[in-house]
């Protein structure tokens, strides 16, 4: 459930109250800033899983191949 817009007023309010109005905009970079860096680890993450899997897609196909190479040699 979203909170609505009072509740993020309130919550602005508060913040404002405890950490001051100086220091609100750095918090909030700084927290951006983490969410980005989260994101671009996921990016990463994917990318690797799929390079990975390409490369053992690669590979038993190679295998295959091979085997098949086999065969017709002994065969």
């Amino acid at each position: 459930m979203m909170p609505g817009p009072t509740q993020i007023l309130i919550i602005i309010i508060l913040l404002i109250l405890l950490f001051g109005a100086s220091r609100v905009p750095g918090i909030m970079e700084n927290l951006a800033k983490g969410i980005t860096s989260f994101k671009k680890g996921l990016k990463e993450e994917d990318n690797e899983k799929q390079a990975l899997e390409k490369s053992s897609t690669d590979t038993s196909k190679s295998e295959v191949k091979d085997s098949e190479n086999k065969d017709k040699v002994d065969g």
